[in-house]
């Protein structure tokens, strides 16, 4: 397949994401958090709920642009059903993957690991980790797990 039709396929499964996104909407009980990217005006809540340590629903909501969106969606499909460290460590395989550190490991976002030409764009890398630091926000905010407190990050935007 030739590299142009490639990226149109990768824009496409993006725009997908952006356009009909994944576990889009709010969940009535659960651990909740509230991030904005003051650079471009995104807005997202984010919520989950654990049962023990395993992530068993996620939903966004807000307003963002197609790379905020797309972000989440892909997020939650890729996190739902893992523990709170394996989620952290997803955040953490996409924050370096957005930045330009590529390895094997990104294949594991699965349609995230789509995001990498974020890279080019340093302006959109926020925007693309949004999400993702809601997520380790709602983890770390849980204090529901020595291992969430073990590998808790930095969620600052």
């Amino acid at each position: 397949m030739a590299l142009s039709k490639l990226d149109n396929l990768y824009r496409q499964v993006i725009l997908d994401h952006s356009s009909h996104p994944h576990h889009h909407g709010q969940l009535q009980d659960g651990e909740t958090v509230d991030l904005n990217n003051p650079t471009c005006g995104d807005v997202m809540r984010l919520s989950l709920k654990l049962d023990g340590n395993t992530i068993t629903d996620i939903a966004f909501d807000g307003s963002g642009c197609s790379i905020s969106t797309a972000s989440a969606s892909m997020m939650t499909d890729a996190v739902i059903g893992k523990t709170a460290g394996e989620a952290f460590e997803l955040a953490d395989i996409f924050s370096e993957m957005v930045q330009g550190k590529t390895d094997d490991r990104q294949e594991r976002l699965g349609d995230g690991a789509l995001l990498s030409g974020v890279a080019k764009f340093p302006q959109r890398i926020k925007c693309a980790t949004l999400a993702w630091n809601a997520l380790k926000k709602a983890l770390e905010n849980t204090n529901g797990s020595s291992e969430v407190a073990n590998l808790s990050g930095h969620c600052e935007i």
